[in-house]
């Protein structure tokens, strides 16, 4: 089996299962942490309704699918906060597919994706709790930085130089 990596309509069926998953995910490891709970259903409901991932679309961002053996398994979104800087979003693979290379797949193809659109530099933010990502981060050579934006649950912010 092989790995895929394309860009995917940031609304399409594939993109909505996938963000539904990536959410549901992040949202309740956080709150089993903090209040041993899952996240409450219209919870879930409401920030997945929200956040519809626009952002994520052309000319200014996009979308990657990756497929594994043709199987949609992980994501990662890029956006333009200026005309030199990019944004890495929705970074996610399905529990049962991580450990198969797809992560540093999806960070390498969001990476060029971001070069395409004029990006320069490529930052982006993550939790405490998400040692795996901070962890994939660094080893593909992501720094800390400072403090870039005030996002709520942003604990930790990278950038890394695309020249």
């Amino acid at each position: 089996m092989t790995w895929t990596i394309a860009p995917e309509p940031y609304d399409s069926p594939v993109a909505a299962a996938l963000w539904r998953a990536y959410y549901t995910e992040v949202s309740d490891r956080w709150y089993l942490l903090h209040e041993n709970h899952r996240t409450d259903p219209a919870e879930l409901e409401r920030e997945i309704a929200a956040c519809t991932g626009a952002e994520l679309a052309l000319p200014s961002g996009l979308l990657l699918v990756a497929r594994y053996g043709g199987e949609p398994v992980g994501s990662a979104g890029v956006r333009l906060l200026d005309a030199t800087t990019a944004e890495l979003k929705r970074v996610f693979v399905h529990e049962g597919m991580r450990g198969r290379g797809g992560a540093p797949r999806l960070v390498t193809a969001a990476e060029d994706a971001a070069r395409g659109l004029g990006a320069k530099v490529m930052i982006l933010d993550t939790r405490n709790d998400l040692v795996e990502a901070r962890t994939l981060y660094t080893r593909l050579g992501y720094e800390e930085t400072d403090r870039y934006n005030d996002a709520l649950y942003a604990e930790h912010w990278f950038r890394k130089s695309l020249s």
